[in-house]
């Protein structure tokens, strides 16, 4: 069974937020919450970066192992989501993160963080798929419909790239080579293991 991942190619990223343009749009999501997210990496430096940032969907996901109440789990793709139903807002899944993917929309009083949000790779929540519920609390259930995150198919240099975990190192592979060996995968050994591949 294909392992779903995402790849970002720093090489690729021109920064220019299509992704986190795409995702808000598609999954309808809250004022204040960016499921995506572009970042610079050594601004203002030679060899400035970017790299668009969300949810890994990591093998040994850190976020699970903290969740005190058992509302992350993993399915059998390798796609890590939540039960926004169980979710007390404690905050330990965003500390445990080595991504700073979940998020809080702070919508209530002072000091209370409210229900977790993050990228689902667009695979929906444990609602009925496609469901009306299922849209209103975790966005559009693309996986269901046989599609692909939609950051990810609007990355116009190709940089951002989603899917089964060996297509993608092969991709990055052949285009290592292009370059000569550079073959630096932001958060790819941080998420799935293995170091560089």
């Amino acid at each position: 069974m294909a392992r779903m991942r995402f790849l970002c190619d720093v090489e690729r990223c021109i920064d220019c937020n299509a992704c986190a343009v795409a995702c808000k749009n598609e999954n309808e999501v809250p004022w204040g919450i960016n499921r995506r997210r572009v970042v610079t990496l050594n601004q203002g430096e030679a060899g400035e970066k970017s790299v668009s940032v969300a949810c890994m969907h990591c093998t040994d996901a850190p976020c699970i192992a903290v969740c005190p109440v058992s509302c992350m789990y993993q399915t059998p793709e390798g796609v890590v989501l939540h039960n926004k139903d169980m979710c007390i807002g404690c905050g330990y899944c965003f500390y445990a993160c080595p991504f700073g993917a979940p998020q809080f929309p702070q919508t209530s009083a002072f000091g209370v963080r409210g229900k977790m949000d993050k990228c689902t790779f667009c695979a929906g929540g444990p609602e009925k798929d496609k469901s009306e519920a299922e849209f209103k609390k975790y966005g559009r259930n693309r996986l269901a419909e046989g599609k692909l995150p939609l950051c990810a198919e609007m990355c116009s240099t190709k940089a951002l790239l989603a899917g089964d975990g060996d297509v993608l190192a092969d991709i990055m592979r052949t285009r290592a080579t292009a370059r000569g060996g550079n073959n630096e995968l932001w958060g790819w050994g941080t998420a799935y293991g293995g170091g560089k591949r």
